[in-house]
């Protein structure tokens, strides 16, 4: 640590009345100077401790079995900021777990995230245009509260990271991936070594099978008529599980969460509940309900009781959230995810808004009350979510539990076997990239895809494109399968056939979206002797063909053909080609030699290629 590196430093910016804070800093460049170091690859890292200046925290950095890099930080129980500068170079983008549609490179004074177990995680990935990783890393640790600034400092051409951590009395570590080839091949790196050190939930297999939901096909004007009529249809079309969501509840009605907090059947919409539940599950299907469990509504009748221990509202309009901080919070809410699975006789619950906990994050306004045994949101959903699990699981010999984004990174596996994609209602191209996102760094559980909706009157293709969206995650349909066309039905029951005898190259293989600004608009999957590859915009497709014993092309661009350039020998192949609804179109053998190839796929139809001569 000898070679200190101080260009590019400068004296804090004054101002008439003296220094800015940290703080109220608007760039990165106006903090308090730090000397960097030489990290990793180009990376340089300063370590400062905020509230004692001149006394920078102890570091080291060790390689790992596989050549991740561990990096240990130790400021004896005191706040602590890292900091992360690499040269621009060549630049494109910046992922992280929650950065939606941020993936471009931003200011350094526009790059913000709070991340704590409930919201994302302290990860993130700088990549070029080639797609070569220029800084990968993440946090040992995701439950406590880290603040992160990060972005492309206009003042010194870098782009920087800036985390401030909690004080720890033991050692903070991130782990860092030496420059890979692309963003997913240094996830999985990450996601190997928490595989190792995390032990997810169980994950069965109705974890991993197509799911119906009733929210987009119903939204809250649900009845138990309704519902096993869709599960009927829905077990026929080869779905595992249906969820019941939002509106089965007393006061389900309006969009506002007024009435949360009871969360007692509507008996005009149920008259028999749980008799409701045991026909469904008579018919094949696993039962969910759809559970916020940390919100309370002022028309509640538990209202009075629990508003002492909700005192922030959250985004969620009309409800106030409950303070996980408070142990009696948490027995209450254990108390309820057990009281609706065992009086019912569910299978499990989709748990939503457990993210609006951030409310009483550090810094967000409501102090700790006398009454908590911790003052970390992240702690407290640890405790939380660790009695959850075990409560459901001595109910059930394998409980379903639903996360979504932003609440699906490694730190969560113990507690959901299904990760689903945040809301993306008929929006294809925002489930394949939500999916994928998800997908990069979780662990364990299934990646859920948001439910697929579309309008009954559409054509097949607008069908077809919302299932082609999920194909990288589990499927989730939530249209009313009575009212769909015949044809929409075909494709239905085809592409869910396909996406069942594909699942192992799909959720279990080694996986290649491409650069995260692009939109993953090729994604290349292999698996079990088959590889996948969806297409997505027009663009030829390299692939060599003599290494494929399957092949199978899916054409999600709007133009009715695939073009292929063939990398390796030439090969024979026999070819079938699928219209959106599933009806084969074309049988043919045909020869491909070295180089480009135009393959005619109806757009949203897909083509498998079966490789029976040349093949290595």
């Amino acid at each position: 640590m000898q070679s200190v590196q101080t260009s590019g430093l400068r004296e804090p910016l004054t101002r008439p009345g003296g220094t800015v804070p940290d703080a109220g800093a608007v760039t990165t460049a106006e903090l308090a100077p730090a000397p960097y170091l030489p990290l990793l690859d180009d990376v340089r890292i300063a370590v400062v401790a905020p509230d004692s200046p001149g006394q920078d925290p102890a570091w080291d950095l060790t390689e790992l079995p596989g050549g991740l890099r561990m990096l240990s930080v130790r400021a004896d129980g005191a706040p602590v900021e890292i900091r992360l500068s690499v040269p621009l170079g060549d630049a494109a983008g910046y992922w992280h777990p929650d950065g939606g549609w941020q993936r471009t490179l931003l200011a350094d004074w526009a790059g913000r995230a709070r991340v704590s177990l409930v919201s994302g995680h302290a990860a993130g990935c700088l990549y070029d245009h080639v797609g070569t990783t220029m800084l990968a890393f993440a946090a040992v640790d995701p439950v406590p509260e880290v603040s992160m600034r990060f972005g492309v400092s206009e003042e010194h051409d870098t782009h920087v990271v800036h985390l401030s951590l909690p004080p720890s009395d033991e050692a903070h570590r991130l782990l860092f991936v030496p420059r890979a080839e692309s963003v997913a091949v240094a996830m999985r790196a990450l996601r190997g070594w928490f595989a190792r050190e995390i032990t997810p939930m169980a994950v069965p297999d109705s974890a991993r099978t197509p799911v119906y939901s009733t929210w987009y096909a119903f939204n809250q004007d649900v009845d138990a008529e309704s519902v096993e009529t869709q599960a009927v249809l829905a077990a026929e079309a080869g779905c595992g599980v249906l969820i019941l969501d939002d509106g089965w509840q007393e006061l389900g009605s309006g969009r506002g969460y007024a009435g949360c907090g009871d969360w007692r059947p509507d008996r005009a919409k149920f008259p028999d509940f749980a008799g409701h539940v045991a026909r469904v599950r008579a018919g094949g299907l696993r039962y969910m309900v759809w559970l916020a469990p940390l919100l309370l509504g002022p028309d509640a009748d538990c209202f009075g009781r629990w508003a002492p221990h909700a005192p922030a509202p959250g985004s969620t309009p009309g409800a106030y959230v409950l303070d996980p901080r408070v142990p009696e919070v948490r027995r209450h809410v254990v108390q309820l995810c057990t009281r609706v699975v065992a009086d019912h006789g569910l299978d499990g619950l989709k748990i939503d808004f457990l993210d609006q906990a951030m409310v009483y994050a550090a810094g967000g306004g409501h102090p700790c009350p006398d009454t908590a045994d911790t003052s970390d949101v992240g702690v407290a959903m640890t405790a939380l979510l660790t009695d959850v699990r075990a409560a459901l699981e001595e109910l059930l010999p394998d409980p379903l539990i639903e996360l979504r984004q932003p609440y699906t990174g490694p730190g969560m596996a113990p507690f959901g076997n299904m990760l689903r994609s945040f809301d993306c209602p008929a929006d294809a191209t925002a489930n394949r990239v939500r999916t994928l996102d998800t997908s990069l760094l979780a662990i364990g559980g299934a990646v859920q895809s948001d439910m697929l909706m579309w309008h009954r009157d559409a054509p097949v293709e607008a069908a077809a494109r919302q299932l082609i969206g999920a194909l990288h995650s589990v499927p989730q349909l939530s249209v009313r399968l009575d009212r769909i066309s015949g044809e929409q039905r075909q494709s239905v029951a085809f592409w869910l056939a396909e996406w069942r005898r594909l699942r192992g190259a799909l959720l279990d293989g080694t996986v290649e979206p491409g650069r995260p600004d692009d939109l993953y608009t090729l994604v290349d999957a292999t698996g079990e002797g088959i590889r996948v590859i969806d297409v997505h915009s027009t663009r030829v497709v390299p692939v060599d063909l003599s290494a494929c014993g399957e092949l199978v092309l899916v054409n999600g661009t709007s133009a009715d053909q695939l073009r292929v350039e063939n990398t390796g020998p030439r090969v024979t192949v026999e070819l079938t080609a699928h219209h959106p609804s599933g009806r084969m179109i074309d049988r043919s053998r045909t020869s491909l030699a070295t180089g480009p190839h135009t393959l005619p796929v109806p757009r949203m139809g897909l083509v498998k290629l079966h490789i029976t001569e040349g093949a290595g």
